[in-house]
């Protein structure tokens, strides 16, 4: 039996969101029901965050309410604070997410907070989740590699992914927020971060400003994780991790974990369309 492997497509929100040309929400509806019809199981497609700090995403709603939703398909929406959460709901997502750092320049750069007191803001937003039965999902970026603080200790990954889970997260995904994580450094932080939260409930998020995102991909695998985000086309970057470029390209990444033996369940001729447009998305 073919092991399998699940991609969760963050391109509609991780991607778009630092493009500096405003995309215009047909196109976002157009990107995220093209990628519906590849095999995906969920898709991030909104941030319900203020829009003066990412106005890229100031139509989340808008967004959610112009997609034709797939049948067995979950789409997520970030949502930081409760506000962010009463808009996801109120729009309909299917799944929310919180995010947090396992630094604390970091946490003070995306978030205006340090990370116990992010933590201390997302406990509201999972207490409310819980309460509604919505499935809540945790990031926790910069595992390896900060901008501001440097190397980041596997020890204070395990702690962030441990606070995550307390309140309910159902799936943990780490961050390499910048794409300078070596894979030796990946393997000894998630060889911490597997005694607080098994493997099966770990993605991977890995960007590519190295090069090393396949790499880290493998280490990931090899520990038993079996989820990876990734953004069609290789879209994004990070608006405040100073020279990050895109996340892993989703049919990099699809062609990759096949080459490997693992099944996708994903249209590569559907996900190479969607790059495509992606890609004139990007270009204008």
């Amino acid at each position: 039996m073919t092991d399998r492997a699940e991609i969760f497509e963050v391109g509609p929100r991780d991607g778009l969101q630092n493009e500096a040309r405003m995309i215009s929400t047909a196109d976002k509806v157009a990107l995220i029901d093209m990628l519906s019809r590849a095999g995906f199981t969920r898709i991030e497609v909104a941030s319900f965050v203020s829009p003066k700090w990412v106005p890229q995403m100031a139509d989340g709603a808008q967004v959610l309410a112009g997609i034709t939703r797939a049948e067995g398909v979950s789409y997520a929406a970030l949502t930081p604070n409760m506000r962010g959460y009463g808009g996801a709901v109120a729009a309909k997502a299917d799944e929310i997410a919180i995010f947090a750092s396992a630094s604390e320049g970091f946490s003070k750069a995306n978030l205006n907070a340090t990370i116990d007191e992010s933590m201390a803001r997302f406990a509201d937003v999972a207490k409310a989740a819980k309460a509604d039965g919505m499935r809540m999902r945790g990031y926790v970026s910069c595992v390896t590699d900060c901008p501001f603080d440097g190397e980041t200790e596997p020890g204070d990954v395990a702690r962030v992914v441990a606070a995550l889970r307390e309140m309910g997260a159902y799936e943990v995904s780490l961050g390499d927020t910048i794409g300078r994580g070596l894979p030796e450094r990946m393997d000894k932080m998630l060889e911490a971060v597997v005694q607080e939260l098994p493997a099966e409930k770990l993605a991977g998020h890995f960007h590519d400003t190295s090069g090393r995102a396949l790499e880290n991909v493998d280490v990931a695998l090899a520990r038993g994780v079996r989820v990876f985000d990734a953004a069609v086309g290789g879209l994004g970057g990070c608006p405040y991790a100073p020279g990050a470029a895109g996340n892993v390209a989703t049919e990099r990444l699809e062609a990759h974990l096949r080459q490997r033996g693992f099944e996708t369940g994903l249209n590569a001729e559907i996900i190479a369309q969607a790059a495509d447009f992606a890609r004139t998305l990007r270009e204008g």
